[in-house]
């Protein structure tokens, strides 16, 4: 019979307790892996399609090949895992504040995306994500010049509901125009969001992008019997 619950890590870090969880669900009729940060669940296996989208419709959008894309945040994995199906892809830095979350990932602890860690392409990089995009350098602090062609963001609720107060920053034209400096002309900038598309960050990010655009994603939800959405905002830069 399938462990009903189990905590695999749990670690004290500056924003809460961050904990790995496996347990049995019964609507699902299987197991399930969770991220928290304190009371906050950040992830769940049961619901990883709008963090697959957000690689590949960050991608289907970025021209060209050898592509060189950062994700910010890990979690369980899924976003990093599209993007590595990408043919296209050469290398793929993730940047996670969590030296736990990568751990995860490093002993292979979430069965999805098993593997990760060991991809040629990928660089885990721990470190504060909004902290190096607002910033003069680049994610790769020996490479301060580096750009990049996408970057995928799954680490806030959405943009009024975040992790951490100083996140709220980045929501911001400044903040976003850091971000932004750090692609390359015509490179992507995608983001999950938990809520529809919120009208006034909408209007931020056409002040630094072109071809801003917020893709409902919808998926089953075995809770509800119907079907629930996350939403993927999607930019391109000048």
């Amino acid at each position: 019979m399938s462990i009903r619950f189990e905590v695999l890590d749990s670690r004290p870090s500056p924003m809460g307790e961050i904990s790995l969880r496996r347990r049995y669900d019964e609507e699902a009729r299987s197991e399930v892996y969770e991220v928290k940060l304190g009371e906050e669940y950040l992830m769940s296996s049961l619901f990883p399609v709008a963090e697959i989208e957000l690689a590949r419709l960050g991608l289907a959008r970025t021209p060209g090949t050898g592509l060189d894309v950062v994700v910010g945040g890990l979690g369980l994995g899924y976003t990093a895992q599209a993007a590595l199906e990408d043919t296209r892809l050469k290398t793929l830095t993730v940047v996670e504040y969590s030296e736990a979350v990568i751990d995860w990932h490093r002993e292979d602890l979430v069965p999805d995306t098993e593997g990760l860690a060991a991809d040629p392409r990928v660089h885990l990089l721990r470190s504060d994500f909004f902290a190096a995009a607002m910033g003069d350098a680049s994610f790769h602090p020996d490479e301060p010049g580096r750009r990049y062609d996408a970057v995928l963001l799954d680490i806030d609720h959405t943009p009024r509901h975040v992790l951490h107060e100083p996140h709220t920053a980045f929501y911001t034209v400044e903040g976003l125009r850091g971000v932004a400096a750090k692609l390359h002309e015509g490179g992507c900038f995608a983001m999950w969001s938990d809520d529809p598309a919120d009208d006034d960050f909408m209007t931020t990010l056409a002040q630094v992008f072109d071809d801003v655009e917020n893709r409902e994603i919808w998926f089953d939800n075995p809770y509800t019997g119907g079907q629930s959405s996350n939403s993927v905002y999607l930019a391109t830069r000048r």
